[in-house]
């Protein structure tokens, strides 16, 4: 686990939103394959998709729609937020570095006929808007996979603007 302590006033927003829900961020996962968790280019930062991993490297596998509720899926894709605001914290060191979450790309583990991929992701959707207020509004697609890798239930990448 990451400690976190707030130095300046921007950080100490969203690590005091991360307090107040009782959230400390894990590690950075580390990749499962050969890329890179995230690429800055410029003011843009490119998160790589993460799964529903637990601290302890647990993942959560299953087939939203059959072995999987939409309210368990739900937890899974905040699951996935908050390992994503720890490659960010990672990456930046310092998450009020965060300008705008632009754009999330998420992708559901689910049974053929299954629609509710937006409530799924809304998991992830909801804690950065959480997290990061207005700043955590973003562009957002939400799709229904026949497969996943590890059998993961969510999958979710990210793209990030960054204060100068």
């Amino acid at each position: 686990m990451t400690t976190l302590t707030a130095t300046s006033a921007g950080e100490s927003s969203a690590y005091e939103r991360l307090a107040t829900l009782g959230i400390e961020l894990p590690a950075a996962p580390p990749p499962v394959a050969n890329f890179v968790t995230h690429v800055r280019e410029g003011d843009i930062l490119y998160l790589s998709g993460q799964g529903p991993r637990e601290a302890d490297g647990t993942l959560h596998a299953g087939k939203v729609g059959d072995t999987v509720d939409i309210e368990a899926a739900y937890q899974h894709a905040r699951l996935v937020g908050i390992n994503l605001l720890a490659v960010m914290h990672e990456a930046l060191g310092d998450l009020s570095r965060v300008k705008r979450v632009l754009k999330l790309f998420g992708m559901v583990n689910a049974v053929p006929n299954f629609e509710d991929h937006p409530q799924v992701i809304n998991g992830c959707s909801d804690l950065f808007i959480e997290v990061f207020g207005e700043g955590g509004r973003h562009a957002r697609s939400a799709v229904g996979f026949g497969s996943l890798p590890g059998n993961i239930t969510v999958e979710i990448e990210a793209i990030v603007s960054l204060k100068d």
